[in-house]
Order: C-alpha cells, then sequence, then structure tokens
C-alpha cells in the first residue's frame, strides 16, 4: 500500500470538530455579547489548492463594527447566522497546495474560527522567526496602514508636525513612530486614559500627548502644538476632526483613516462644524482604505522590518487568551481597553 502523505496523515489527527463566532442579531448602537454565538462545526478537510489552518492569533479591529450593520460600504456585511471573518495567523495541518507544507505559518483572512480551509491564493506564507502576532499588527495591515495612511495619502515631508488621534492604538501608535523615524519637527497625539498618554511618551517617542477626556480637543491640541500642524492622521473623527481642522495650517492634509467616536452613534454626528475653513486654508481631507495601497507592501516591510530589527520602532499588542474571549476582546477594543494591537490568542 502506498504510504500517506503527509496532508493525509496530518487530517487524521486534526479534530472533526472546530468553534466559530456568528453573527446573530444587528446591534442598534453598541454591540452586546448577545448579538453573537458561539457554534460548534465540522471541520472540512481541504480540497485542491486549498489548505487547513489552525489558527493562533486572531485579529479584532475597529472596521469590523460597520460590518455588523446591513448597509452598503467599502466592504460586505456579516451575514446574520453565519461565521464572522478578519485576519487570523496560525499553522498549517494539512496541505493539498503547492507550495505550503504541514507546519507553515500562515497569515489569512479567514479569523473568528478555530480552524480554516483557506484558498491557498488567501494565504501568505510568514517568517516563524518573528513573533507571528507581529503579522496581525505592525507588520500587517495596521502597520500598512500607518505608513501608506501618513506617507502616500498624507503626503508627509520632513520637517511637518504631525497630530494623531487614538494614537495608542495599533495603527496610530506606528504612525507616530514613523513620523518621527522619518523627520518630523513635532508629533502629538491623543489617547483616552493617563496612562495611555504616558506611554505615547515615554514608550512610543511621541513630543506630546494629551487626553482627550480631560478637556476640549481643540484647546489641548493648541497648548502641545501652538504654531499649528501639516499632518492629522484621524482613527476617530467627531470633535477630533474639527479640532485638527482647526490647528491645520495652509495646504494641510487630513488623513481619514477611522471613525471610531462615531461607530455605534444612532443619531447623525454633529459635524465638523468649522469644514469651511478647508477652503482658505487649502486643505486636503482625503479617506484611506488600505486595499488600494498593496503596492508598497515590499517597501514597507523592507523600511519597518528593518527599524524593528534595529530596535528603532517599538510595538506593543493587548492580547487576550482564549477563543472563546474573542467577543469580549472585540467590545473591549470598541471602548479603547487595549494599547496598540487587541489580539486573540487562540491557541500555542
Amino acid at each position: 500500500m502506498a504510504e500517506q502523505t503527509q496532508a493525509q496523515q496530518a487530517r487524521t489527527q486534526a479534530p472533526t470538530t472546530g468553534r466559530e463566532w456568528h453573527l446573530v442579531a444587528r446591534p442598534d448602537g453598541w454591540p452586546v455579547p448577545e448579538d453573537f454565538a458561539l457554534v460548534e462545526v465540522p471541520v472540512r478537510a481541504p480540497g485542491p489548492g486549498q489548505i487547513l489552518v489552525r489558527n493562533e492569533y486572531l485579529s479584532v479591529d475597529p472596521y469590523m463594527r460597520g460590518r455588523m450593520n446591513d448597509v452598503k460600504s467599502y466592504a460586505p456585511p456579516f451575514r446574520l447566522g453565519a461565521v464572522m471573518d478578519g485576519g487570523a495567523v496560525g499553522r498549517v495541518v494539512a496541505s493539498e497546495a503547492e507550495g505550503f507544507a504541514v507546519g507553515d505559518a500562515v497569515l489569512h483572512g479567514l479569523g473568528w474560527r478555530e480552524y480554516a480551509t483557506v484558498d491557498a491564493a488567501g494565504a501568505v506564507r510568514v517568517d516563524p522567526a518573528l513573533p507571528l502576532q507581529a503579522y496581525l499588527g505592525v507588520l500587517g495591515m495596521p502597520g500598512l496602514t500607518a505608513y501608506a495612511g501618513l506617507l502616500e495619502v498624507g503626503g508627509f515631508q520632513p520637517g511637518e508636525a504631525v497630530f494623531v488621534s487614538g494614537a495608542a492604538g495599533a495603527v496610530g501608535s506606528v504612525v507616530g513612530q514613523i513620523a518621527k523615524l522619518r523627520g518630523a519637527s513635532l508629533v502629538v497625539g491623543s489617547a483616552g486614559s493617563d496612562e495611555k498618554v504616558r506611554r505615547l511618551t515615554e514608550e512610543f517617542g511621541f513630543d506630546a500627548a494629551f487626553n482627550y477626556r480631560e478637556g476640549p480637543v481643540a484647546e489641548q491640541l493648541a497648548k502641545v502644538a501652538p504654531e499649528g500642524i501639516d499632518v492629522y492622521f484621524d482613527n476617530v473623527g467627531g470633535e477630533h476632526l474639527e479640532a485638527a481642522i482647526g490647528a491645520l495650517r495652509l495646504r494641510g492634509r487630513a488623513v481619514l483613516c477611522g471613525a471610531i467616536a462615531q461607530y455605534n452613534d444612532t443619531t447623525p454626528p454633529a459635524g465638523p462644524r468649522n469644514l469651511a475653513l478647508a477652503i482658505g486654508k487649502r486643505l486636503r481631507l482625503e479617506g484611506l482604505l488600505v486595499g488600494d495601497h498593496y503596492a508598497l507592501r515590499p517597501q514597507f516591510a523592507a523600511e519597518v522590518g528593518g527599524w524593528l530589527a534595529e530596535g528603532k520602532l517599538v510595538f506593543e499588542d493587548t492580547v487576550v487568551e482564549g477563543f472563546d474571549q474573542a467577543v469580549a476582546a472585540f467590545l473591549g477594543m470598541l471602548r479603547g481597553a487595549n494599547t496598540g494591537k487587541m489580539l486573540v490568542h487562540v491557541a500555542a
């Protein structure tokens, strides 16, 4: 009898069932645990051109909140009664795809489940010598978002002043560091706690930071950037965007990456009320979707990877242990419970 292939051997060792998180109700305002269900399903063996991955880390991200709504957007909404998805890294446990072997570490987009049967075209092998979770954070989508947003969309130039909202998050903390490494004259950030503010200046190298809960954003921004700013990287929207429009100098740029301050609102946002200032200042406000900038990946990986290797760029993850805690991690991220990237550790 012919010997079993490595893939066949691995499949016999894989469990027959695994767990997934399904969306079962569309939230009205803030999501609640009852909007989700933990479901046990069969683990499907890979077909031709597919791999079976045992997920080790899952990503929970702000954009996922928008996909919980049944509205037209740049990404399709999650379907009710079906598994959600998102970034994940794990190890191949069975392969029917050329170029992927059992044990390979891979990055893919089928998170929110313990085991994922993935088309090989939708998976990327990663270097197992680096921490796997880094490929969901500083070396993954958040890092590329920061890099492309600041440098390509924001058109940042050495000597300019940069303001980052949500600066202690996965994207914001990298934006500020890239700006410093690329020669910014001033980098300031906002965050939602005194501890996060401390970390921004002491660990991430920001020149100044403030707690937006302690007073009007415009007043606090004016104190730390009295001469104004050239680039604003917006992760928050609302009051922060209004304050930044007021502080931007002639031909300033605002990179509109996120608006987490209003993701869970049930009424329309108030504004910014000072948008007319963009006319006289000749401001540019441009939205950012990281998918438009994948051509930058080689340059991003080389430059940011080099900074990491040299110890010039630091990153921090907030890791929640256990697949059953994925929803708690997601809800905590929406409320700002994380510093850096919020991750769920599924399995070792």
